[in-house]
This record gives C-alpha cells, structure tokens and sequence, in this order.
C-alpha cells in the first residue's frame, strides 16, 4: 500500500511541477489548425467519393459516356 501512496504524490508532483502545459493562445492555435486540416480532409474525401461514387451524375460515369 505504501507504495501506491508514492506512485500517486511522486505523480503529483510531477504533473504539478515538471509537466509544461500549454497557453490558452497556444492550445487555440493549436486547435484551429487540426479544425482546418480536418475540414480540407473532409472535402477532398467528399470530392472523391463525388468523382468516383456510384451516383447517377459521378465524374467517372460523365467521363465514361464522352
């Protein structure tokens, strides 16, 4: 038991002194970047998934009737 009491103060006390946590400026910086890069990714699956989608007006189908 006395060693779990250790493990717990020791972690403690590293999370309250060693640990450098980020800025509120820097974690929303941070966060709109992985918003930005999350939306761009969307579109360009949705983009592919248009082109090469099943639909009745895809690209490829367009492609395929010229």
């Amino acid at each position: 038991m006395n060693k779990i009491i250790t493990y717990v103060k020791e972690s403690y006390y590293e999370l309250v002194n060693k640990v450098s946590w980020p800025t509120l400026q820097e974690v929303t910086s941070s966060s709109v970047v992985v918003l930005t890069a999350s939306v761009i990714i969307a579109l360009v699956i949705l983009a592919m998934d248009m082109a090469f989608g099943a639909q009745k007006y895809s690209l490829m189908q367009f492609l395929y009737a010229l």
